[in-house]
């Protein structure tokens, strides 16, 4: 059965693994991560764990045991340094590892400020794997005072847990509005009021010009000339696929890992998955950061090493946690040109369309009007914006419709 490989211990490397022994792969397979621990879930990392919610054991994806019960050797603290395709090994310090299959599940690396502003001082932190917020943990104190700089999702999940510990949060974006980049106006709107409402001070329109500080941050200077002390900073301002290994064996890059709708590169025993990888998605490519798009694409990969010939489909949902708002979003909404907003109650939901097709939906605190716009965006089923608006309309029986 050969020898498969994984690079990346995150959640579409375990689920690779997982899959191929489920699937009654019998060969060797090796899951190789750079990190200390087994794979783990990183959403809770910045929310539940940070806030004490959440042991580290919990967030393992799977017991410990489970690696070697199934005779997957996990490889920790292990870094890998080159990648030799037409020798179809890899390389690790002075060791050699031959594979079979090679599965690139590196994930993404978040993007840090420039140290020329400031972005090497003590106290300025992202919030990407475990030892980041483990790093940051005891800065979380109450009356503390905290920068974070960019409002995605990333910027605003943080600005929450910071709010509910009792610290004196300032959010920046340089963008006009929070979620310009992700969300209609209105989700934006929704969530500026949900945080101001918290007490965090969110500025638009207004970036970080420099950090200030010796050693450690002790302030900051933004961009319109306000100078503001703080106690630590957070940077939110998006991720970029770790590519750079795959990048190096020559593989081809396009906006991350190029695969096929088989999700394999462009070397015949090389595949990838997850956030690092681009892949045909209708009319176009795109590459999508989510937990489930790196549990269903890793899968995949697992059953085409199998031989399943099987293209990958992708179902495109997210969701984003901040305070007692769960924001649940499926489809993707770029294209849009109206967007038509659905209240029922404390729920909201706001439906995209392009023209009389809908796109996307983004619900908070909606669990029934996301499932149902999920389902809708899956069928390929396009309601009227007049019907979603309407608080009487049956959102079940349009799925029958």
């Amino acid at each position: 059965m050969g020898h498969v490989v994984v690079v990346g211990a995150g959640q579409a490397g375990s689920s690779c693994v997982a899959k191929l022994r489920n699937s009654g792969f019998e060969g060797q397979i090796t899951l190789i991560g750079e990190e200390p621990v087994p794979p783990y879930q990183r959403p809770p990392l910045s929310k539940a764990y940070l806030l004490g919610d959440m042991a580290l054991e919990r967030m393992f994806l799977r017991p410990e045991t489970f690696y070697s019960e199934n005779n997957i050797e996990l490889r920790m603290s292990t870094r890998v340094d080159a990648i030799n395709a037409s020798e179809q090994n890899i390389l690790i310090g002075d060791e050699t590892l031959h594979y079979d299959d090679l599965v690139l599940t590196t994930g993404s690396v978040p993007n840090r400020l420039p140290a020329s502003i400031g972005g090497a001082l003590d106290g300025v932190f992202v919030a990407r794997d475990l030892a980041d917020v483990d790093a940051m943990a005891s800065r979380f104190v109450k009356g503390a005072k905290v920068l974070i700089v960019g409002g995605g999702y990333i910027g605003l999940e943080a600005a929450s847990v910071a709010s509910k510990l009792g610290l004196q949060v300032t959010l920046v974006e340089m963008a006009e509005r929070i979620l310009q980049r992700v969300a209609a106006t209105e989700t934006s709107d929704y969530f500026r009021e949900l945080h101001s409402s918290h007490g965090v001070d969110l500025r638009e329109g207004i970036g970080l010009d420099r950090l200030r500080g010796e050693n450690a941050v002790e302030g900051a200077r933004l961009t319109d000339g306000t100078k503001i002390d703080v106690d630590f900073v957070i940077v939110g301002v998006g991720i970029a696929p770790a590519s750079g290994l795959a990048a190096a064996a020559e593989l081809i890059i396009e906006n991350g890992i190029k695969v096929d709708a088989h999700c394999r590169t462009s070397d015949l025993h090389i595949w990838a998955a997850g956030d690092c990888a681009s892949f045909p998605y209708r009319d176009t490519r795109i590459r999508l950061e989510s937990v489930p798009n790196a549990i269903d694409q890793a899968e995949v990969v697992a059953e085409n090493i199998m031989g399943a010939a099987k293209d990958y489909v992708a179902k495109p949902w997210f969701w984003s946690d901040q305070y007692d708002v769960k924001l649940q979003i499926a489809g993707l909404n770029t294209g849009y040109d109206r967007v038509v907003t659905r209240r029922t109650g404390d729920a909201v939901s706001f439906w995209y369309y392009s023209g009389a097709t809908l796109l996307a939906v983004d619900a908070a605190n909606d669990p029934r009007g996301y499932m149902i716009g999920k389902r809708l965006i899956e069928a390929g089923k396009s309601p009227s914006p007049e019907v979603i608006s309407d608080p009487e309309t049956n959102m079940k029986a349009l799925l029958k419709a």
